[in-house]
């Protein structure tokens, strides 16, 4: 899961100089109404009586200045429409998401957890046809388990632990890392992706950066967008 720093820190030295800077920048970088009709003003009173100002010239600078607001007046309105579009978006994917809660999914993990079930389940993502050796290892390192997986195509292909080491004896509950190794059916060699089966307990929003996400029993918050598979 991404976590988000909520923590600021502030600079105090030379922080009130670099402040004001930039704030006289921003400020400088817009012109408002009540600024443009004190221009136009000191236009006018500034302008020589014996040339004075072309009637067209001031009405072509009012034109100018009534379409630059209305633009900036669209600009406001469309930036807060996509606000509150993005918002209602957030909201019904959350709802919608809710579906999937007491449901299994795959999602991808490098460990997976045996508990009271007595049993888990994972698979591996083949990029081509081949077979897997699926290595289980407990937390000192130790391999404990290997699984042959099989995949006639590429994609996922699942596989279930049933709780065991190589010698038929059953392990305590916990957690235990997961790794692939792939011989494909060119005879070429890799890894493969491992993805773990986890039952959803919850739903929530991450924020823009992870969006709506799953609580994976097991595994913990998941994005919505990594899921795999529903099973």
């Amino acid at each position: 899961m991404t976590t988000v720093n909520t923590n600021t820190s502030t600079q105090t030295t030379g922080g009130t100089g670099s402040s004001s800077s930039s704030s006289s920048t921003a400020t400088s970088a817009s012109v408002s109404q009540a600024d443009f009709l004190k221009l136009l003003t000191a236009q006018l009173q500034a302008q020589d009586p014996t040339n004075p100002m072309d009637n067209s010239q001031f009405v072509a600078q009012l034109a100018q200045f009534s379409q630059l607001q209305a633009t900036q007046d669209l600009n406001t309105n469309l930036q807060a429409l996509s606000t509150s579009v993005n918002n209602s978006m957030q909201t019904s994917q959350v709802i919608n998401s809710s579906s999937l809660l007491n449901r299994e999914v795959l999602v991808p993990a490098t460990s997976m957890t045996l508990d009271s079930s007595d049993s888990a389940g994972g698979a591996l993502n083949f990029s081509a046809a081949g077979t897997a050796t699926v290595t289980i290892s407990d937390a000192a390192g130790n391999a404990i388990r290997h699984i042959t997986v099989t995949n006639a195509s590429a994609g996922l292909s699942q596989f279930t632990w049933d709780g065991k080491d190589d010698s038929g004896n059953v392990v305590s509950n916990g957690s235990y890392s997961l790794s692939a190794k792939v011989t494909n059916a060119d005879g070429s060699s890799g890894t493969a992706d491992t993805y773990v089966a986890g039952k959803v307990s919850g739903v929530g929003f991450g924020g823009s950066s992870v969006g709506t996400y799953l609580q994976v029993a097991g595994v913990g918050g998941v994005p919505l967008s990594q899921v795999a598979q529903i099973l």
